[in-house]
C-alpha cells in the first residue's frame, strides 16, 4: 500500500462486474489486466499533477 497512489482492482470484483454485465469471465480475465494498467498509470499520473508531487508510477 502506498499512500496517495492507486496499485491496482480488486480482479475478483472486476470479473464478477463483467459477468453481471453478460461478459464471459475468460474474456475479462484476458482483457482487465491491460485495461487496469492504463488506469492506474493515468489515474496516479492525474493524482501526481493535482498535488504537485511530480511523483508517477
Amino acid at each position: 500500500m502506498i499512500p496517495g497512489a492507486v496499485l491496482g482492482w480488486d480482479m475478483g470484483a472486476a470479473i464478477a462486474m463483467a459477468q453481471a454485465l453478460g461478459i464471459a469471465p475468460l474474456i475479462a480475465a484476458e482483457l482487465l489486466p491491460e485495461i487496469e494498467a492504463v488506469m492506474v498509470r493515468k489515474l496516479n499520473e492525474q493524482m501526481a499533477e493535482s498535488t504537485g508531487t511530480g511523483v508517477s508510477f
